[in-house]
């Protein structure tokens, strides 16, 4: 007889443990449920615990509607987490890019030229604003905006190549295996 996709022995065939610890849960899923009491489960566990064939497993269950098992999300295929990982690599590679850019053209940026520091003094000066002649100061070299992208930049790097690696490994031992 099926009970929730478990096969209990039929008739007088004995039943394992691994058939009492179903029978177990299928009640403690009906006390949850509110279709048992607590005593209710109390005895029918001992009965349970103590069930010798799967007759008499069956009857203990017979009362409760067999309770359907979640459906568990499908596991993707090998070669839709390569992809992904592909995926995560190139995405890597590009950040990576990105900020070592940034970080290059921090490295490189001098400030604003005499001539740009003269427009803004008269723009302000234009609204009314007075400014001395070292506004707007030149700017000494900016570490935390090469170094903080540079480092990015690197651990994405760092990042591509462990999960290349480990691809080519996977790779070669499905292409070992098959």
């Amino acid at each position: 007889m099926e009970r929730a996709g478990w096969h209990y022995p039929s008739g007088d065939i004995r039943v394992s443990d691994a058939d009492r610890d179903q029978a177990l849960s299928e009640l403690r899923t009906a006390l949850q449920a509110g279709r048992i009491t607590a005593d209710e489960f109390d005895e029918r566990a001992g009965q349970a615990l103590a069930a010798r064939t799967g007759q008499e497993l069956t009857a203990l269950l017979a009362d409760l509607p067999a309770e359907r098992p979640m459906a568990l999300a499908p596991i993707p295929d090998r070669s839709d987490r390569t992809v992904a990982s592909w995926t995560v690599v190139g995405a890597s590679a590009l950040g990576a890019t990105a900020f070592a850019l940034a970080a290059t053209g921090a490295a490189m940026t001098q400030g604003p030229t005499p001539q740009q520091q003269e427009f803004i003094r008269a723009q302000l000066a234009s609204q009314g604003l007075q400014v001395g002649p070292g506004f707007p100061p030149s700017p000494a070299f900016d570490w935390a905006g090469v170094i903080a992208p540079g480092v990015i930049a690197l651990l994405l790097v760092t990042l591509a190549i462990v999960l290349s690696v480990r691809l080519a490994r996977t790779h070669r031992g499905q292409s070992g295996a098959s």
